[in-house]
């Protein structure tokens, strides 16, 4: 009798043990989930437009089976079974992941960016709990038959993935305004080349003209013979056509308005700063930059600011001691703008809407003031 004592206190601590980690797990990933559903975008799984779905269905999916798991309703031939089957597909994508880009590199994003874990990590995670599963498999009893209600896990799922969508309402890609609609269509996928990165494009570009061979007089006299015409041929000399100057349009191009200010940042030397308002490193960036601003060789610049925690511009302008214009994107419209694989904080340096220079994040291509005056011809 004490052994199925302690045998019931183990399996309920443990069943409490990997319900407290699936819903921790959901919880870490609501923090800046813009953060979790551009993971999902980096790893190629979905769209931007399709992130928003897919990142609130798996939270909604986490807090389904930390709580199901907490009830008897067939947790043994359903929930448990199920959530085995669940974490092998992660390790299945874990494994894709180690084998790209090595074991140790990235964040697997389990915990969201609350607590940043690697793929060897995360993996051996996943595997330690599917050992405590399949020992609680053995050991817990669903409910006695007839009681078994299985409308009871589905209806946590339902309820879970319903609160995620009301409580992080967004727009779908279809309702959004057009104020930033790309129209060149290039922006849907930029890529940034990491060697010499210049995605400008040209819009109203001439097109390949073949001017026909001057007519001779012999050629015009069988044309006349032909058609029985009487009229006297004129001759011309072939002329070059008039060929207007190819227009720049940069990825940047479709933004004008900054506040009360506009502009046009395909014309001349423009910088423009990709910030996020609570980003500390952005912060840092922009007083730097501020620095230099009273050099008269500094060219006009403007932030593209992310929208996610906007309450907090004024505070950064009054940390940075800057007031550079700026506007609001959408998170999507953001990262899609700023590229793949892309982090905050980013520069880039623009003449006629050309990327001459571009730094971002704070690793190898972070920003580099002292290279960034040489670059301006700021002593």
């Amino acid at each position: 009798m004490e052994q199925n004592k302690n045998t019931v206190y183990i399996t309920w601590a443990l069943r409490i043990l990997v319900a407290g980690l699936f819903l921790f797990s959901a919880y870490a990933k609501m923090y800046k989930l813009w953060a979790f559903e551009k993971q999902l975008v980096d790893l190629g799984l979905v769209s931007w437009c399709q992130s928003h779905y897919l990142a609130r269905f798996l939270i909604g999916l986490e807090g389904a089976v930390g709580l199901a798991l907490l009830q008897n309703n067939y947790l043994k031939t359903v929930v448990i079974p199920g959530t085995i089957l669940l974490l092998v597909l992660f390790n299945v994508h874990l494994s894709i992941e180690m084998a790209k880009h090595g074991a140790m590199n990235g964040n697997c994003g389990c915990f969201g960016e609350l607590i940043k874990m690697t793929p060897l990590e995360a993996f051996i995670k996943n595997v330690l709990t599917i050992g405590v599963l399949v020992y609680l498999f053995f050991k817990v009893k669903d409910r006695e038959k007839g009681q078994n209600r299985i409308i009871y896990p589905f209806a946590l799922f339902f309820a879970c993935t319903a609160l995620m969508f009301i409580l992080y309402p967004f727009a779908p890609c279809g309702a959004k305004a057009s104020t930033y609609e790309d129209v060149t269509g290039t922006l849907e996928k930029p890529t940034i080349d990491t060697t010499k990165p210049s995605d400008s494009l040209l819009v109203n570009a001439p097109e390949n003209i073949q001017l026909a061979p001057a007519q001779t007089p012999v050629d015009t006299a069988k044309k006349e013979k032909k058609s029985k015409a009487a009229t006297p041929v004129v001759t011309t000399p072939a002329t070059n056509p008039v060929v207007k100057p190819a227009t720049v349009r940069s990825r940047f191009g479709q933004f004008t308005k900054f506040g009360t200010t506009e502009a046009n940042l395909d014309q001349g030397k423009k910088i423009v700063c990709m910030f996020a308002p609570g980003c500390d490193h952005c912060r840092h960036t922009a007083k730097l930059l501020g620095e230099m601003m009273n050099n008269p060789n500094f060219p006009p610049l403007y932030i593209l600011f992310m929208d996610e925690e906007t309450f907090k511009i004024p505070d950064f302008f009054q940390e940075t001691k800057t007031n550079f214009p700026y506007t609001v994107l959408d998170i999507p419209t953001f990262w899609e703008t700023m590229g793949p694989d892309a982090s905050t904080p980013g520069v880039y340096l623009l003449e006629n809407g050309k990327i001459t220079k571009y730094y971002q994040g704070i690793e190898s291509q972070e920003f580099k003031p002292d290279e960034f005056k040489k670059l301006l011809g700021i002593n």
